[in-house]
């Protein structure tokens, strides 16, 4: 924001996720007040436009999710293929060496689907974006079932160019709790409990969307920030969580946090078999973070907000 004296002017804002713009208005009071009247009027926020299916029929929408769709296929592709790679090179710090790759591929994924389809790429951004207004729950249902649709398509990219060896011996870079190994007794299962992983996806889900999700539904950080810094900030945030969640626990068989359920349904959908034992806390972690930020969100008071 520019201003002269007690007078400013804000240049057009734009938010990173859903590409709705707010046009120049000076920052008097009274102009403010009318603005967001107007804003009301234009954008309202009430449950017949959450529920409202006009944009489940909308072909627009259908679309903006084929960005969605071919952006998590690609997700999964790369990110997967990073996880095999980063242990089977055996190199010593496989867990930096991933984390800096996913960092790098979320952030360059975000820009390239961000023109057509706001760049969620992720169930966890969609439903985060519908309970907090950003979009309305059809076309948050939408671009999830276009996400989980591209997870299994980057699965099936992915098990056509390895080996049956490797695919069975790293999961297809699936999201796994526990793994079956060989000992001198027979087969054991080694992983994380059930309970410690459920509470690792609530917890890094949460602090994904409060350390970086929230600066791209915010028009006044996204608009400071820039677009390609609102999107590095987010590969960055992940790069981090997947870092810690995969050294912190330091158990063989816990191929660390998930945070986005499409990407953990792809393999398991293909590959099956162990990828479905505690499957469901890569749906329901995400799920309860993404209530609980809503939450949040609905506590800080409104003269804060600038979604």
């Amino acid at each position: 924001m520019a201003g002269t004296g007690h007078v400013g002017v804000v240049e057009d804002e734009e938010n990173v996720y859903t590409g709705t713009r707010v046009r120049p208005f000076a920052s008097t009071p009274r102009v403010e007040q009318r603005r967001v009247e107007e804003e009301k009027k234009q954008n309202p926020t009430t449950l017949k436009m959450t529920f409202s299916l006009k944009e489940l029929f909308s072909l627009e929408v259908w679309r903006a999710s084929l960005a969605e769709l071919l952006g998590t296929a690609v997700l999964v592709f790369v990110m997967d293929t990073i996880v095999i790679s980063s242990y089977e090179t055996e190199t010593k710090t496989p867990h930096l060496i991933m984390s800096f790759l996913i960092a790098v591929t979320i952030t360059i994924l975000l820009l390239a689907t961000f023109p057509i389809s706001g760049g969620h790429i992720n169930p966890v951004i969609s439903l985060a974006a519908a309970l907090t207004g950003i979009i309305s729950l059809p076309r948050a249902a939408v671009y999830i079932l276009a996400q989980c649709v591209g997870g299994v398509l980057g699965a099936l990219a992915l098990q056509a160019v390895v080996n049956s060896e490797i695919e069975q011996t790293f999961s297809l870079g699936g999201c796994t709790l526990t793994i079956v190994v060989p000992s001198a007794n027979g087969p054991v299962v080694i992983g994380l409990k059930t309970r410690q992983a459920l509470w690792l996806e609530i917890f890094c889900t949460f602090v994904f969307l409060f350390a970086s999700i929230w600066i791209a539904f915010d028009k006044r950080q996204a608009k400071n920030l820039g677009r390609v810094m609102v999107c590095s900030v987010i590969g960055i945030v992940v790069g981090l969580i997947v870092f810690i969640s995969t050294t912190v626990t330091a158990t063989k068989g816990y191929a660390g946090v998930g945070m986005n359920p499409a990407r953990c349904l792809g393999p398991a959908l293909i590959r099956g078999g162990h990828l479905w034992s505690g499957h469901w806390v890569f749906w329901a972690g995400p799920a309860i973070a993404c209530v609980a930020f809503a939450l949040y969100t609905k506590v800080i008071p409104s003269q804060l907000l600038h979604n």
